[in-house]
């Protein structure tokens, strides 16, 4: 059986100065936020900010990736 790989949409804000603020919550389509911004975009936002949508994986994916050697259970640093 092949993974299935499932794309989430999160709204991210940026700042005037270059920060970055990704929002809690995600969007099942792109649509759902493109209509979030349509609402936000209803007030009016301060100078220099900005609102976009970005496609990720769903936090709730099937990681079946069961090679862990790379990391340390031990809680060692480094």
């Amino acid at each position: 059986m092949s993974p299935t790989l499932a794309v989430v949409w999160y709204l991210v804000v940026s700042g005037p100065q270059g920060g970055l603020v990704t929002m809690p919550d995600f969007f099942d389509t792109r649509e759902e936020c493109k209509s979030a911004i349509a609402e936000y975009q209803k007030e009016t936002a301060p100078a220099g900010w900005s609102v976009n949508c970005f496609p990720s994986a769903s936090p709730y994916a099937d990681d079946s990736d069961d090679d862990d050697s790379s990391e340390s259970d031990d809680g060692s640093a480094g």
